[in-house]
């Protein structure tokens, strides 16, 4: 028996970042050597088990075969002939197919795995890498962790995502495994080479239809000088992560907001009237499809629906401010606010000569909301007031507490 440290831990030590969870590949090994020994047995589809002590996951060396659609449909071998190489064989990139004898240091790397890190190169390991749907969004989201490093996918790599994109093997993907991947991509450090990779590689439209629909359509220039919309959208996803880092809830709302765009007759290019409404209804069939949780689901819809509103709120009347506020759900979810104040910053910001531009109508609306939110009905006198009268009577001095605010920053400025 022989044990491995394999892919992310010693990829991300190589790249001198802190790894994440430890995996572990034992060669030479059967089930009952593994139980005998203390580990505890987890794994449905092939043998994995806890180690007593660290609760760590070790896996015993195994090959895979195709034997089905999607990527699920695999015939494992666990056998204790299965090498080392065998196993670092069937995993998806070079980067990830690297083995590190933890007892003397020594790396295994029989598929030049090190020389791609040194050249920031994501190259698939061999030929199986197309009976794998998922591997696609694997190869995006992994591209949007190191593109900033450098990272470029190689165009053998690049040929093969497409070869599977048009084989339709990604209709397989189940929609929730799409979320997790896409999730992964927009808590990362550049979501914009998610979308680029799939784009690039033909397999947007199949996993994301909404967002393809967005590459090619065209924005006034005088406001979106890198005009097609598509670009625009990865500027935004770009400028989310850089504001919110890690936040993947800013970072959907922000993917979202201008899906409607999409859906823009052409007659009325570059202008896009009307396009947060129109943005709705593919939204809600994204959600639907993919199983969005919910407090994704709600913030986004807000967004794509008053991002313009939020733009613009400093020409709009108090009692419109303190409706926006509403149906931001700002009084029972007052924390929501503040990021939608991010996402319509990174719209803004979001733009070819736009990235250092100032975004005071973010600060005007947390401003309006606090003091909005500060107007309680038990600390105002409502003792002859029932019913709706209470209500009215309350948001009257809301409407009063936004125009003070307002007054009192107009005047500071």
């Amino acid at each position: 028996m022989k044990i491995y440290l394999v892919g992310g831990a010693v990829r991300d030590r190589l790249l001198q970042r802190s790894p994440g969870d430890h995996d572990w590949v034992v060669v030479g090994a059967t089930q009952p050597e593994m139980e005998a020994l203390g580990y505890k047995a987890v794994g449905k589809d092939f043998p994995v088990f806890l180690h007593p002590d660290t609760g760590e996951e070790y896996a015993l060396a195994r090959t895979e075969r195709k034997s089905g659609r999607g990527y699920r449909g695999f015939v494992v071998d666990a056998d204790p002939s299965v090498t080392l190489e065998q196993d670092l064989l069937r995993r998806d990139f070079t980067i990830n197919a690297i083995a590190c004898d933890e007892a003397t240091g020594t790396l295994v790397d029989p598929y030049g795995g090190v020389r791609d890190i040194e050249q920031r190169v994501l190259r698939h390991v061999g030929p199986a890498f197309v009976e794998d749907p998922l591997r696609v969004l694997r190869a995006a989201r992994f591209m949007a962790r190191f593109a900033p490093l450098g990272f470029t996918v190689a165009p053998e790599t690049l040929q093969l995502m497409r070869q599977i994109a048009e084989s339709g093997e990604l209709d397989a993907l189940v929609p929730e495994r799409v979320w997790q991947e896409l999730r992964r991509a927009l808590g990362s450090a550049q979501p914009s080479a998610f979308l680029r990779t799939l784009h690039d590689a033909g397999a947007l439209r199949a996993v994301l239809p909404e967002l393809e629909a967005l590459y090619g359509v065209p924005q006034r220039a005088e406001f979106h000088p890198e005009v097609d919309t598509g670009v625009h959208q990865e500027m935004v996803s770009d400028m989310a992560a850089r504001l919110a880092p890690g936040d993947d809830l800013v970072g959907f709302a922000a993917l979202t907001h201008d899906l409607g765009k999409g859906l823009t007759p052409e007659s009325e290019w570059p202008r896009h009237l009307m396009h947060e409404q129109r943005g709705l209804e593919p939204l809600q069939a994204l959600c639907e499809r993919m199983k969005v949780p919910l407090e994704h689901r709600q913030l986004a819809e807000a967004v794509c629906r008053d991002h313009l509103n939020v733009h613009r709120i400093d020409e709009l009347r108090d009692a419109t401010v303190l409706e926006l506020l509403g149906r931001f759900d700002g009084f029972r979810r007052p924390e929501r606010i503040a990021r939608i104040a991010l996402c319509c910053e990174a719209d803004k910001r979001g733009r070819l000569g736009f990235e250092d531009s100032d975004y005071p109508q973010g600060e005007t609306l947390k401003r309006v909301h606090q003091a909005a939110l500060a107007v309680q009905a038990r600390d105002l006198d409502l003792t002859h007031l029932k019913g709706p009268a209470v209500g009215d009577a309350l948001a009257r001095a809301r409407i009063q507490a936004i125009a003070a605010v307002r007054r009192s920053t107009s005047g500071n400025a």
